[in-house]
């Protein structure tokens, strides 16, 4: 499916000086509800901000507002490598919240899914540390830091937002969101965790293992258990690592973290399915 873009012109971008286009970044636009509100904000000069796309809950339909060939003004020192879309929702929003605006998230996998095609990017969710040193993917506002304007959208690093699904679309797979419930119950008994904390970049060290657990109890992991904790893997465990803190379970660590330790280890065998 191709997305339907309606232009909304603003005046507010400019020139790459050179650059190359290394990251497709996903912003949330904590006011405007629409692609059309959203384009009349960013169409007023004296804004002095711009995105290249609105993305609303219009399926299949999204605005545009600066071309892709061109610099919006939207994370600050990364706005020569990136192309930006702003979704019409909120940082706070819970999981949930995103999921009942499935036609914006898909949006948002398409669009993404026309971008990596545009520049050549691979379909893999970058860390933080990868975005800000140079890597080449998918990231949200707040992996950029300070250098990116100290924004903390799509999720205050909550795991609440649906990159999975996001990614999933944008690789062309079914937008289908996971049941409540699915993926096998938990046995009550984990394999011994093998020594190595998994973080990201990590590869062996039970990392299969462990992915393979996560894609049984039903989260999404597109390149499967490929046996390297990446990107994808890092997301989802922060997003289990949350799920789990807000059910009491103790992960090792004061708030999620994405890193698979002793404790994230075995909830990923114990913790009940929710």
């Amino acid at each position: 499916m191709t997305l339907q873009r309606i232009a909304y012109p603003s005046p507010n971008y400019s020139g790459r000086g050179g650059s190359d286009v290394r990251l497709i970044v996903l912003h949330t636009a904590e006011g405007s509800r629409t692609a059309a509100s959203l384009g009349a904000y960013f169409g007023d000069p004296n804004t002095q901000a711009s995105s290249h796309v609105g993305i609303d809950d219009q399926a299949g339909v999204i605005g545009e507002y600066v071309l892709p060939e061109w610099k919006s003004w939207t994370q600050a020192e990364f706005n020569p490598q990136a192309v930006s879309a702003e979704l019409c929702g909120f940082a706070a929003w819970t999981r949930a919240e995103w999921d009942s605006h499935g036609a914006m998230v898909d949006n948002a996998g398409l669009w993404v899914g026309e971008e990596a095609a545009r520049f050549g990017i691979p379909l893999v969710i970058l860390s933080a540390a990868q975005a800000q040193a140079g890597g080449t993917g998918i990231c949200q506002h707040i992996d950029l830091g300070a250098a990116g304007g100290g924004h903390v959208d799509c999720d205050y690093g909550s795991g609440n937002f649906p990159i999975d699904r996001v990614l999933a679309v944008a690789g062309g797979s079914p937008a289908v969101p996971i049941p409540p419930g699915t993926g096998p119950p938990a046995t009550g008994a984990a394999p011994a965790f093998p020594g190595t904390l998994l973080v990201n970049v990590t590869s062996g060290h039970g990392t299969a293992t462990w992915q393979a657990q996560m894609i049984a109890r039903g989260w999404s992991l597109p390149s499967g258990a490929d046996d390297i904790y990446g990107g994808e893997s890092e997301h989802v465990c922060r997003q289990f690592q949350a799920e789990a803190l807000a059910e009491g379970h103790d992960i090792g660590a004061p708030a999620p973290d994405g890193i698979v330790g002793p404790c994230t280890w075995a909830l990923a065998w114990t913790k009940p399915v929710t």
